[in-house]
């Protein structure tokens, strides 16, 4: 199996039925150790038939009890070793399987981890968890045609072989019902495939609301929302309940006559085989033999169609991966250097221009415009946003990640201990006059001297164990950390009181004296501490100037500053 550490490769995305081939070509000496132990183990099952119709017209019909010992004996020992090859078989398929789980976790985290901050603006946080929970285990279990796939058309192909020694006429009707079941069984599986794509897509979209709810549950709670949200996902859990019956009902044909017209057919051909050892054509031995070479076939039909129905489930899964990994971080053209000293962000589509070395704040009814503003500046959306009058389009991005920093009021915070998570992804380790002097600006400090161990307490994912506030300042304590040329901060105190919203706005200035900063607000604390407040409307550029300025010349501001957010609108 692939290792931890091993590179998964580079996967066919060119569709759901490459991505499956591609899976298997990751494993050949497996894959074809997998079909050859299958196809032996199916052969061998029709050889007990055979060695069974030896042991009765060569040795008990006739009173040959020599005869009858030695066939038993070959009976017992081909038994014994196909059953150790079906261990083999078994291990080997679980390994085949196994890999392809484990390559496809890795090459869906390396895409998720590609994508970094561009993956919750391409793709829902449901779609990504769908795709773990249950799309990968369904791929995986689609390569066991692989094993007694390969094995039942092997195994098909023997014992036609073997009826024709037998029968001819017995031989035609094998080798043309066997096919006629399966193309019975064809449009289930088709249909399968379109029920359970549209069930995958209505899962996805109902597990990308639990974590929404699961996130924002005690807002909810508190707004008096949560029965009217509650009513809104049972509704959708209904409709993904009767989609799942559907997929039931279409699972249970295919499954039914899988099993059924197998044994349906095993019944005629046992009268056919029975009229012509009537009539002399055939010995009771070679009936014995019949009976248990289609006996043996209902093995290798149940499994083509276990099989059918598998690849179609994988390849619905698989093309939802193939879509996922299809998915491109923006795009890095850049061939020109950041600017080597401080100078103006551009945004033509708003208006809006951040000065070097000023605290700036941009107010907008909508906080959705503004957070878009800085999205473009921090060059997470396409945009003719500049820098020093040059491009972002045309600097290198990496250089843009290492000068512009944007700090997200919800972004993610991993498990670890305090420490760990204020530091973030920064390089090297952090200092404890720096680490106190962030917590302080971000008035976070408190927060560390209130953990029993401090700094090392353990945080849970997404800081849990912690209040909304205290989530936020812990944010902001991050991106304080990294020390930016540049920071853009989406509304980094919306979940603080007043008292605590007031301290931030004056430890911010202070932290960033001198440095770039732009933040996201409609609050008067912060903004009556800004160098220069940019006032939006419908997303454009409406006014500038400080917060008493606005607050006297623009009634659209004053209004949206005093909550009154009807009469700004």
């Amino acid at each position: 199996m692939i290792d931890a550490y091993e590179d998964p490769g580079t996967p066919d995305v060119r569709g759901g039925w490459r991505y499956l081939w591609w899976l298997v070509r990751c494993q050949p000496g497996r894959s074809v150790a997998g079909a050859l132990l299958g196809s032996s183990w199916m052969v061998l099952l029709a050889a007990t038939p055979y060695l069974m119709a030896k042991a009765i017209d060569e040795g008990l019909e006739p009173g040959d009890w020599a005869a009858l010992a030695g066939w038993s004996f070959a009976l017992f020992a081909v038994g014994s070793f196909n059953a150790w090859l079906s261990i083999m078989r078994h291990r080997t398929m679980t390994r085949v399987r196994m890999d392809a789980n484990f390559r496809t976790v890795k090459v869906v985290v390396g895409q998720a981890v590609r994508l970094g901050a561009a993956l919750s603006r391409r793709t829902g946080a449901g779609e990504v968890v769908t795709i773990g929970v249950g799309d990968v285990q369904t791929i995986a279990g689609a390569l066991t045609v692989v094993g007694p796939g390969v094995g039942a058309c092997v195994a098909y192909l023997t014992v036609a072989a073997l009826l024709v020694s037998v029968s001819p006429v017995l031989a035609a009707v094998v080798l043309l019902g066997i096919p006629a079941i399966v193309v019975l069984v064809g449009p289930f599986l088709s249909r399968l495939q379109g029920t359970e794509t549209e069930y995958r897509n209505r899962q996805g979209v109902l597990t990308a609301r639990i974590a929404d709810l699961a996130g924002g549950l005690r807002v909810l709670n508190g707004l008096g929302g949560k029965s009217l949200v509650a009513d809104a996902f049972h509704r959708d859990s209904q409709r993904l309940r009767a989609q799942g019956y559907r997929v039931g009902a279409v699972t249970s044909w295919v499954q039914a006559l899988g099993v059924g017209l197998p044994t349906l057919f095993l019944a005629v051909v046992t009268w056919l085989a029975a009229r012509l050892a009537a009539e002399g054509d055939i010995t009771v031995g070679e009936l014995v033999a019949v009976y248990g070479y289609v006996a043996v076939l209902v093995g290798p039909v149940a499994f083509w169609v276990e099989c059918g129905y598998q690849l179609s489930r994988g390849v619905v899964a698989a093309r939802r991966v193939v879509r996922f990994l299809r998915l491109e971080p923006l795009a890095d053209r850049g061939t020109r250097d950041a600017p080597s000293e401080p100078s103006v962000l551009h945004d033509p589509e708003s208006g809006v221009s951040i000065l070097p070395g000023r605290l700036t704040a941009l107010a907008s009814a909508h906080p959705a415009d503004t957070a878009a503003v800085l999205d473009r500046l921090a060059r997470y959306t396409p945009s003719r946003a500049t820098w020093a009058g040059v491009p972002l389009d045309e600097i290198r991005l990496h250089q843009i990640r290492q000068h512009i920093l944007m700090a997200d009021h919800e972004a993610d915070l991993f498990a670890g201990n305090l420490r760990e998570v204020i530091r973030g992804a920064g390089n090297g380790a952090t200092s404890p006059h720096a680490a106190a002097a962030a917590l302080h600006a971000a008035v976070a400090d408190d927060i560390a001297q209130g953990l029993p161990d401090g700094l090392d307490s353990p945080i849970d994912a997404q800081a849990r164990n912690l209040s909304g506030g205290q989530r936020q300042r812990i944010r902001l304590t991050r991106a304080l950390l990294a020390d930016p040329e540049i920071l853009l901060a989406v509304e980094p105190t919306s979940a603080l009181d007043a008292h605590t919203e007031a301290l931030v706005a004056v430890r911010l200035k202070t932290a960033r004296n001198g440095r770039t900063t732009a933040v996201t607000t409609t609050s008067p604390l912060v903004l009556d501490h800004a160098d220069t407040v940019l006032y939006l409307v419908d997303g454009k550029l409406a006014a500038t100037g400080t917060h008493q300025q606005l607050l006297t010349e623009e009634p659209g501001y004053r209004a949206l500053v005093a909550r009154d957010v009807e009469v700004a609108q």
